[in-house]
């Protein structure tokens, strides 16, 4: 099986991982950090807004069961990509929304997307498209978090924002 990568900055991490983790063809979905300036990053430097990075996840996807397009539809529908570093109650540059890219193809694809999406919305789309930097894992109790604790989503209702 060939893979491919997308990464996806949508909120607090726990819930967008959560989700496309439920995409069949999903083969992987990784909580981390990324668009950021320091290495290896830690959850309280990050949130501690000197780094820079984003909480953002990496997905490991199959393409010939899931398609670059169908994983941002995803992603327009789990967040409000029009507020501007935060997400619902979470707030701060760590929450922005963010597609990081793979290549001239996955750049296309996400403009398109975004500039399809925005005419749904009053407002405008915050939601920067830009080439995929290094990702950090983030450490491991954030992985597969809702699986090992619990919890509801800690994302909008698709739509709700419109």
């Amino acid at each position: 099986m060939e893979t491919k990568i997308a990464t996806f900055a949508a909120g607090c991490f726990w819930g967008v991982e959560a989700a496309f983790r439920q995409v069949p063809g999903v083969v992987e979905a990784v909580s981390g950090y990324a668009g950021g300036h320091t290495d290896n990053p830690t959850y309280r430097q990050v949130c501690g807004h000197g780094t820079g990075h984003a909480e953002a996840v990496e997905v490991t996807y199959d393409p010939q069961r899931v398609t670059y397009g169908q994983l941002l539809d995803l992603f327009w529908q789990m967040h409000d990509p029009t507020q501007l570093n935060r997400q619902g109650p979470d707030v701060g540059d760590q929450y922005r929304s963010a597609i990081f890219t793979y290549g001239p193809e996955q750049e296309r694809e996400a403009i398109a997307s975004r500039d399809h999406e925005q005419q749904k919305y009053s407002r405008p789309i915050v939601t920067q498209i830009v080439p995929a930097p290094r990702f950090w894992p983030a450490e491991e109790y954030h992985q597969r978090y809702f699986e090992k604790n619990g919890g509801a989503a800690c994302h909008v209702i698709p739509g709700a924002a419109r």
